[in-house]
């Protein structure tokens, strides 16, 4: 099995799953949007966790996943704070951001190399995130090619998103380390991960906001349908990844971005499309490339 397919698929699910979380979660707070795609999809994974041996935790895997968790959960409050309250398309490109950052910790923490080619095109997916950013520099008087960047500082939901960015740099990196140290089937870990994850954000909120947990207590269609999402790209993502370099996986997860300037585009009449669509093409130029270095 290619890892290029499952990281598309993988790609398409989270595109999905965020806008149904803006189409029929909007009114929820951040701590039931939450427990709606951390803890109902760690409770859809759950049944995994007995197909095949599980192999025994090393003190190694508990290190990584302990320098993870608290970080996952984290940035999912972020990220449903950034696509509930802003725009997908002015939220999501910020995630273009997450590969160079995995590329330095996947350096840093795994030893992992990219080629020249698969950098490049790593590089490219980053630059399309840019020109999706343009949009601001008709803000600008005058305009700037600093515009995007500047667009940080007046808008909220891209600060919480370009932090959600440099999280998800960290934690892709800690949690292929925690998949390398326990040495389990993609689809047996990826469980075991979003397990932990959904215990630690179970733990959270029960201390923090507890009626938040009463969201799981009457699911809705479109809780389940959130959560089928989540737990696809969840499989999909440890899948890719165990057969990648993370930045490489990363970079592709990262269409993500075009895909949800689409649907955006599609169900909430958000505007540009033209230019979003070359902007995607450059990204998906990237990825082109990217699948070139690891083929």
């Amino acid at each position: 099995m290619h890892w290029l397919p499952l990281a598309l698929t993988c790609a398409l699910a989270l595109a999905l799953a965020d806008a149904a979380t803006k189409r029929w979660l909007r009114g929820y707070t951040a701590a039931e949007l939450v427990m709606v795609r951390f803890g109902l999809t760690a409770l859809l994974l759950a049944p995994l966790l007995t197909v095949g041996p599980m192999p025994t935790p090393t003190p190694q895997f508990w290190l990584w996943m302990g320098a993870a968790l608290p970080l996952e959960v984290l940035a999912e409050v972020l990220y449903v704070l950034a696509i509930r309250d802003s725009p997908l398309s002015l939220t999501l490109p910020y995630l273009a951001f997450t590969p160079v950052l995995t590329a330095l910790a996947g350096d840093l923490l795994l030893g992992e190399r990219l080629g020249l080619t698969g950098f490049a095109g790593v590089l490219l997916v980053v630059v399309g995130a840019y020109v999706l950013n343009l949009e601001h520099a008709r803000l600008d008087r005058p305009a700037t090619w600093l515009a995007p960047l500047a667009a940080i500082v007046r808008l909220r939901g891209a600060r919480l998103m370009l932090a959600v960015a440099v999280i998800y740099g960290l934690t892709s990196v800690l949690g292929k380390g925690a998949m390398h140290s326990l040495a389990a089937p993609a689809p047996t870990f990826g469980a075991l991960y979003f397990a932990l994850v959904g215990t630690a954000t179970f733990a959270v909120f029960a201390l923090w906001q507890p009626r938040a947990l009463v969201v799981l207590a009457r699911p809705r269609p479109a809780h389940l349908l959130v959560a089928a999402l989540m737990a696809a790209m969840i499989l999909t993502h440890f899948l890719a990844l165990a057969l990648t370099e993370t930045a490489y996986m990363i970079a592709v997860k990262r269409v993500s971005i075009l895909f949800g300037i689409v649907v955006g585009a599609v169900f909430f009449a958000e505007g540009r499309l033209a230019r979003n669509l070359f902007a995607g093409a450059l990204m998906v130029g990237g990825v082109a490339l990217i699948g070139a270095q690891a083929a």
